[in-house]
């Protein structure tokens, strides 16, 4: 696995050292963790905006899964 360093601000340093402690994990696992959470959040919703501008892509996906309720929504 490649690894990276990337500088912090002192301030967002103890706070990802205080959260990673709360987490019970290493600073260094728990910091790759988040900044892999985002970047996997990010292209996810680059790909979303990709997806919804593609012409008809809008209307072909309302039409399979819009606008009627699911089975989750009365399931309560």
């Amino acid at each position: 696995m490649a690894r990276i360093s990337i500088d912090l601000p002192d301030d967002d340093y103890e706070r990802l050292l205080a959260e990673a402690e709360e987490q019970h994990e290493p600073a260094e696992e728990y910091a790759g963790r988040v900044l892999a959470q985002s970047l996997h959040k990010k292209r996810f919703l680059e790909g979303s905006a990709l997806f919804i501008s593609t012409p008809g892509m809008r209307e072909e996906f309302a039409s399979r899964f819009g606008p009627q309720a699911g089975a989750a929504s009365t399931a309560a």
